[in-house]
C-alpha cells in the first residue's frame, strides 16, 4: 500500500487508523445498550441501529477493496476520518432518532473506510501478522480504557459516539505519513510498477475464508451485542460492574494479542485458528448461560482473551493471500458484515430461545466454520508469517512450493523459518582460475 512500507512512521499511522476503524465494533455493546436506554428503543430496535452502523462500515470496505491504491491512502483515510467526525458527532448532539441513525451510518462508513486503508497498508508490511496484532493491541487498550471511564461520566447515547468522533480527530494528525495517490502503493511487494493491476490470487481459498469469517464474526458479535443485557438482566449486575468485566475482558485481550505477537510463526496459522475457534465456542456457551458474576466474568474474560488472538491470525492469513491487500480488505469487510449482522441476530435468537439457547446455536455455528478456515490456513497460505524467509530463486512463492512439495521435511525450507545468513568467502583469483580448468592441486581443494 505504501511506497514506504517499512517506514516506522507509516506503520504508526496504519496502526492508529486501524484503531480508529475498529473502535466502533469494540464499543458495540455500550453503543447498543445506550441506544436502548438513552433513545427509548427496544432491544431489537437498538440492535438494528447497531447493525446499521456496521453495515455502513462493511459497505465502505467492499467499495474500497481494490481502489485504495488509486485514490491514495492519505486521501482515503482523511475522507473516512472526516465522515467519522461528522457522522458520530452529529449523532451525539442530535436527539431525534432518525438523525442519530443517519449519523451513525455515516460514521460507520467512515470507520469502514479507515479500516480498509489500514488493512491494505498492513498487507504490504514485511510481517502483516505482527502489524495486525499491534493494531488489535492498541484498539483493545483504547476500548478497555473507555469501558472503565464511560460509566462514570453519565448515561445517554452521546458519550460513546463522542468518543468515536474524538478518536477519529486524533488519528487525523498522523495521516500525513500515508502516501498520496501519486505514490507507488506496494510496488516493491508486487514486483512491478506502481499501481499495476493483477489477477486476484487464491480465489477459492479467499472466498472460503471470507465466508467463514463472516459467520465467525456474526456468531461472536451476536453474543457481544447482547452481553451487556446478559450481565444486567440474567446475571443481575450493575452497569458499573458490567463495564468493569468488559474492561477486564479487554485487558485479557491485550495479554492474548501480546502473546500472539510473541508466538508469531511457531505454531503456524492452522493451529491458532482451528483450536482457538473451538475454545471460543465453549466460552460463548459459558457466557450466554451465565447467571452470576463469576460465570459471566469467566466467560467474557476467557472469550475476549482468545478472540483477538484468532482474529490476528485470520487477518494475517488474508494479508498473506495477496500482497496488494485486496483479500485483506475483502476479508475484513466480510468480518464487518458479520459484525453488522451480529446485534440483530443476537437479539432475535435471545428473544426466541433465551440467552442459553442462543449460546448453543452460536456455539454450533462456530464449530461448523472452524474446519474450513483451518483448511485454508493449512493449504492456501500465501507469504510465510515471517516474509523473506526464502528470498532467493523465487521469493515467497518458492517458500510456498517448498512447504507443499513431497520432499523430505529436513531438506525443505520451513514456512516462516528465519533465513540463515550466507557469509561470502573470498577466493584468490589464481585459485579460481585453477579450479575453473580442473587444475587445482589437492592442497587447493582441501
Amino acid at each position: 500500500m505504501s511506497s514506504r512500507p517499512r517506514d516506522p512512521g507509516a506503520l504508526v499511522a496504519l496502526v492508529a487508523l486501524f484503531t480508529a476503524g475498529y473502535l466502533a465494533p469494540y464499543l458495540l455493546p455500550t453503543v447498543v445498550g445506550r441506544f436502548s436506554t438513552g433513545l427509548g428503543l427496544g432491544p431489537s430496535q437498538a440492535g438494528l441501529a447497531g447493525s446499521a452502523l456496521l453495515l455502513g462500515s462493511a459497505a465502505a470496505g467492499f467499495a474500497l477493496a481494490a481502489r485504495v491504491d488509486r485514490i491514495g491512502a492519505r486521501r482515503a483515510a482523511r475522507a473516512g476520518l472526516l465522515a467519522m467526525v461528522v457522522g458520530y458527532g452529529s449523532a451525539a448532539v442530535g436527539g431525534a432518532v432518525p438523525l442519530v441513525i443517519a449519523g451513525t451510518v455515516l460514521g460507520g462508513c467512515g470507520s469502514g473506510t479507515a479500516t480498509a486503508v489500514a488493512a491494505s497498508g498492513i498487507a504490504g508490511q514485511r510481517d502483516p501478522h505482527r502489524a495486525s496484532a499491534l493494531g488489535l493491541l492498541t484498539v483493545s487498550a483504547t476500548a478497555g480504557a473507555l469501558y472503565l471511564t464511560l460509566p462514570h461520566l453519565g448515561g445517554g447515547h452521546r458519550l460513546p459516539l463522542l468518543a468515536l468522533a474524538g478518536a477519529a480527530a486524533l488519528v487525523w494528525t498522523v495521516t500525513g505519513r500515508l502516501p498520496g495517490p501519486a505514490a507507488g502503493a506496494g510496488a516493491e511487494a508486487r514486483g512491478g510498477p506502481a499501481g499495476a493491476a493483477g489477477p486476484l490470487p487464491y480465489r477459492r481459498a479467499g472466498a472460503v475464508l471470507a465466508g467463514g469469517i463472516l459467520c465467525w464474526s456474526m456468531a461472536q458479535n451476536a453474543l457481544w451485542g447482547v452481553s451487556g443485557r446478559i450481565g444486567l438482566t440474567q446475571a443481575g449486575l450493575s452497569e458499573v460492574a458490567v463495564g468493569a468485566v468488559f474492561a477486564a475482558a479487554l485487558g485479557a485481550g491485550l495479554a492474548g494479542v501480546a502473546a500472539a505477537g510473541a508466538l508469531g510463526a511457531r505454531l503456524g496459522r492452522a493451529v491458532p485458528i482451528g483450536a482457538g475457534t473451538v475454545l471460543i465456542a465453549g466460552c460463548v456457551l459459558l457466557s450466554a448461560a451465565a447467571g452470576n458474576l463469576a460465570a459471566f466474568a469467566a466467560g467474557e474474560i476467557l472469550w475476549n482473551a482468545l478472540y483477538p488472538v484468532v482474529l490476528s491470525y485470520l487477518l494475517g492469513l488474508a494479508a498473506s493471500l495477496d500482497p496488494r491487500g485486496r483479500w485483506a480488505v475483502l476479508v475484513g469487510s466480510a468480518s464487518s458484515l458479520g459484525v453488522a449482522c451480529g446485534p440483530v441476530t443476537g437479539s432475535l435468537l435471545s428473544q426466541a430461545a433465551g440467552y442459553p439457547g442462543m449460546g448453543a446455536v452460536l456455539c454450533g455455528l462456530l464449530l461448523a466454520v472452524a474446519g474450513p478456515m483451518t483448511a485454508v490456513a493449512r493449504h492456501a497460505s500465501g507469504r510465510p508469517l515471517v516474509p523473506g524467509s526464502v528470498r532467493r530463486r523465487g521469493g515467497a512463492p518458492a517458500a510456498v512450493l517448498a512447504g507443499t512439495a513431497s520432499a523430505t521435511t529436513a531438506l525443505v525450507p520451513q514456512m516462516g523459518a528465519p533465513e540463515q545468513d550466507v557469509t561470502p568467502i573470498p577466493v584468490p583469483a589464481r585459485r579460481r582460475a585453477r579450479s575453473a580448468f580442473g587444475l587445482a592441486r589437492p592442497s587447493d581443494r582441501g
